[in-house]
């Protein structure tokens, strides 16, 4: 069962789906918080694992962050790695209130950029019991280093150049200066990102998985914000709590996890999921029917009574 629901993020009304199991005869039940991808929507990724976790019994909840889809918040497409851990505390304590949530029972799942998003918030607050990630990635390394790490460090200074100049042309009343995340075509996005870039835009700019309030633009004002982030700076803090990092094989961000991973204390499990690319496990069922399968026995054990 969907229900469209909102609630407050720091001043901001965000939009979320709320998924219940069928079966609403038991009470007070386990609750999950599910992050999407930068750039995405909670109509996708989140939104499949939420609802496919809902069918195995728990309560969740997949949400636009603030400044995309149908959240409130300008400009338009920001990504501001603050907020959009803000943004998950918020709806920690939107189930937490819930009659049908156990509210000592809530854990976080993040997908891609919400998987570091996820292991921030979880660092610092105690309410959420199990963290888990699918494809995590540190949005300030994807941009600082590239999503292998090979990046010109010439790029992401190029792009604060670019930062600043937006800066000052809005100071001037230019309005909101943006850059595209996608480039025209598949062939185009195969050219410059490889698989992982033509997987990227099959995923957000083709009948695969496209949706209308997923953002292909983003601020130049998001660059400076996230260049200087680090997501999993302070991993070690989540220490005594279950940390599950769910890796496709195959994908090139893979480092991220890897690397965080090993600076997270216990109890921490590292998942391979045989085969998978990154994007693979936003939406290919051979790929998210496993993961959904740990998912299910990670959150059942550690959000037990």
């Amino acid at each position: 069962m969907k229900t469209n629901v909102t609630f407050d993020s720091a001043g901001l009304t965000l939009a979320g789906h709320l998924y219940s199991p069928d079966d609403q005869s038991r009470g007070p039940r386990p609750a999950i918080v599910v992050g999407h991808p930068g750039s995405g929507v909670k109509e996708q990724a989140a939104g499949l694992y939420a609802q496919r976790l809902a069918e195995l019994g728990f309560v969740t909840l997949a949400f636009d962050a603030a400044y995309q889809g149908e959240s409130e918040g300008t400009p338009r497409g920001l990504e501001d790695p603050a907020h959009r851990i803000e943004d998950i505390k918020a709806a920690v304590s939107f189930l937490s209130v819930r009659a049908d949530v156990a509210a000592d029972r809530i854990g976080v799942l993040g997908i891609c950029a919400s998987g570091g998003y996820a292991v921030s918030a979880s660092a610092t607050d105690h309410r959420i019991k199990a963290i888990a990630t699918v494809s995590a990635v540190d949005m300030g390394r994807q941009f600082r280093e590239g999503a292998d790490g090979k990046q010109d460090p010439a790029v992401i200074q190029g792009m604060l150049d670019a930062a600043a100049a937006a800066r000052t042309a809005e100071a001037g009343g230019a309005g909101s200066q943006t850059f595209p995340l996608f480039p025209d075509t598949a062939e185009q996005a195969w050219a410059l990102g490889g698989r992982h870039g033509f997987e990227g835009f099959e995923y957000y700019c083709t009948d695969r998985a496209q949706h209308p309030r997923s953002t292909k633009l983003m601020p130049w004002r998001s660059v400076e914000l996230i260049a200087g982030f680090d997501t999993f700076r302070f991993i070690n803090l989540i220490a005594g709590r279950p940390l599950l990092m769910i890796v496709g094989r195959e994908a090139v961000t893979q480092r991220m996890s890897t690397e965080a991973f090993q600076n997270a204390e216990e109890p921490k499990e590292l998942h391979w999921i045989e085969g998978a690319s990154h994007v693979d496990l936003y939406d290919k069922n051979e790929y998210v029917g496993p993961a959904v399968a740990k998912l299910d026995d990670f959150f059942r054990t550690n959000l037990a009574r």
